[in-house]
């Protein structure tokens, strides 16, 4: 069976990038979309860079929707609405993994954005009222995923209303050496995901770190 088609909106930044990476280097033909077909190839080139023999193309937002079998999202929030409401009729009924945490940078202080529908993902689904969304991905370091050739050593939390493509996207997560997969409930539990990116990057911001996720007290199921 052929490996899915992951196509990756907002590819070109750090978390999309590394993402898409780590897929591409599991074996996934991977799509990444910008407003700037330039700039999804020079995506394109620097995972390939990383990953020999991936198979990865750059194209505009439109045409990596149409094209992926599963649509992450990696967007900076201030453009999330905007984005999505664009690409709905694109997107459809396609599983759509969200990724993003609305965060504010301002004054030196990182901190979490309110959203009116309660998270980004669950902005996302009221969207897309088609598709099945999921959050998860948010506490990966971006430049510990593009050292593909390190297990990251990390959970990954995922959170749904749609049981089936959660647990598709948690088989998804463990592809990615050294990820653990952990079912964090409905999607309504995605706001706890993305208000926790913003400790985990003042602790960065504090230590000089690259903090991620474990959570103790669950059977490890890690590879040794």
């Amino acid at each position: 069976m052929c490996a899915e088609v992951l196509a990756f909106i907002g590819g070109t930044g750090p978390e999309g990038l590394g993402l898409a990476a780590r897929f591409a280097a599991a074996g996934h033909p991977i799509v990444i979309g910008s407003r700037r077909p330039e700039r999804a190839q020079e995506a394109v080139e620097k995972i390939k860079a990383r990953v020999a023999g991936a198979e990865a193309a750059g194209v505009v937002n439109q045409e990596a929707v149409e094209r992926g079998d599963i649509v992450f999202v990696t967007i900076p929030f201030a453009g999330h609405r905007d984005t999505l409401a664009a690409l709905a009729g694109a997107i459809g009924a396609k599983m759509v993994v969200d990724v993003v945490s609305p965060l504010s940078f301002e004054g030196g202080k990182i901190t979490a954005v309110a959203v009116p529908e309660g998270s980004a993902a669950q902005q996302s689904q009221a969207l897309l009222p088609r598709a099945q969304v999921v959050a998860g991905f948010h506490h990966l370091d971006a430049s510990d995923l593009m050292k593909v050739e390190r297990p990251m050593n990390s959970d990954v939390v995922v959170c749904s209303d749609h049981p089936e493509a959660k647990a598709k996207v948690m088989a998804l997560a463990e592809e990615i050496a050294g990820v653990r997969a952990l079912d964090g409930g409905g999607l309504a539990n995605s706001r706890y995901l993305e208000e926790f990116t913003a400790l985990l990057l003042n602790l960065n911001k504090t230590y000089k770190a690259h903090t991620g996720l474990k959570i103790a007290g669950i059977g490890d199921t890690l590879p040794k």
